[in-house]
């Protein structure tokens, strides 16, 4: 008999230490390419779903960053380095390891892997933006004491 996962679920049983957070994700046929692995692009999906469930194992919802303290977080840039393909089928997990809290700004590195092997590693960098404005401000004071107590820098 099959059972199936909620999100709500996975996060209940997400593997994390205090400095990285992991998240797993099945490749489904529709993340792949017409060559059975998966698109470049999906992996920046990955990423963003493991960095959203990292955000709400900390005790905050982007939708109430929003509506509350009218901040959102946009990516600012990324560099990637892609060294093996994911395929249909594979459990691969995110890992996304906080390395730095800026005024206005957080730093990740996210490493990708299935079974052990390194798939993707990427440097992200997210800026914090007012959201009706889209100009840049800085963290709010309880997010940004939540994200220092597990980031690699303050550590």
């Amino acid at each position: 008999m099959a059972t199936t996962q909620t999100n709500s679920d996975k996060t209940q049983n997400m593997q994390q230490t205090v400095q990285t957070f992991s998240w797993p994700v099945r490749v489904y046929y529709e993340y792949t390419d017409s060559g059975g692995v998966v698109y470049h692009a999906n992996y920046l999906n990955f990423m963003e779903r493991a960095r959203t469930e990292w955000l709400r194992a900390l005790g905050f919802e982007q939708t109430d960053l929003k509506a509350q303290l009218h901040v959102i977080f946009v990516v600012h840039s990324m560099a990637l380095q892609f060294k093996s393909p994911a395929r249909f089928n594979d459990e691969i997990i995110v890992q996304s390891q906080l390395i730095k809290v800026g005024q206005g700004s957080i730093e990740f590195t996210h490493t990708i892997t299935r079974a052990a092997k390194v798939l993707i590693v990427a440097n992200v960098k997210l800026a914090c933006v007012d959201s009706e404005t889209f100009k840049p401000t800085m963290i709010p004071a309880m997010a940004k004491k939540a994200m220092q107590n597990v980031s690699v820098k303050n550590r």
